[in-house]
């Protein structure tokens, strides 16, 4: 059944996923409104829903539901090459606000963005409290790469990535995978599937079967 999107106060809460519209520009919409609040932010997460876009601000869950399997992650022969060759060192929370920015920035192909500065604020608060994290991609000293998400339970959301020097941003991810499995994360979720994720080992399930594996795990006690 297809529902109109809720318009939010600032009461902290919202409609559940499942009423999501169906159908058309406004599929997956579930709210419009509220803020980027840390405490709103978890919530959210913890209930399958992400906000996207800016001014207004809005909320969604999308059918279907785009995941990482971890025991999926596809490495391709290229990549394999440049994990054994060395090219990166990559690390973990160093430099959050960096990789952000980075993937907020104008790209080829990308003129503009749906990080707006109050999703970066929104964002690094949610980093300094310690929800949001990054993995950094560097040669030397300059971040060449990077991905951030969101880390609740056993969940962990990827948001974006980015890279300035070929190949970056996936051997970031693939450190991200591993660092999830090691430390026994059990849903890595991609919101929504494109040609990159899809190479990668990307799959979509319906968003029932999405909330079903978030409740799972979202209470589970791991630490990124």
């Amino acid at each position: 059944m297809s529902h109109d999107p809720v318009l939010l106060d600032e009461r902290l809460w919202f409609p559940a996923a499942s009423r999501a519209a169906a159908g058309g520009r406004r599929a997956g919409l579930v709210a419009v409104g509220g803020d980027l609040s840390v405490e709103r932010l978890v919530l959210a997460y913890r209930q399958g829903i992400f906000p996207w876009t800016d001014n207004p601000l809005t909320w969604w869950s999308p059918q279907p539901r785009a995941i990482l399997p971890l025991a999926g992650f596809h490495v391709s022969r290229t990549l394999a090459r440049v994990l054994r060759q060395g090219r990166f060192t990559v690390s973990f929370d160093r430099s959050f606000p960096a990789v952000i920015e980075g993937c907020a920035a104008p790209a080829p192909g990308r003129t503009n963005t749906w990080i707006s500065p109050s999703f970066l604020a929104g964002y690094t608060r949610l980093h300094e409290a310690g929800y949001a994290h990054s993995v950094e991609c560097w040669q030397g000293a300059r971040l060449v790469g990077g991905v951030y998400g969101v880390a609740v339970g056993g969940l962990f959301a990827g948001e974006s990535m980015f890279h300035r020097v070929s190949e970056a941003s996936k051997v970031a991810l693939c450190h991200l995978v591993r660092r999830l499995a090691e430390r026994g994360f059990g849903l890595f979720d991609l919101q929504m599937l494109t040609p990159a994720t899809r190479q990668l080992g990307g799959v979509t399930i319906p968003r029932e079967e999405y909330l079903r594996r978030l409740a799972r795990v979202v209470d589970q006690p791991v630490k990124f």
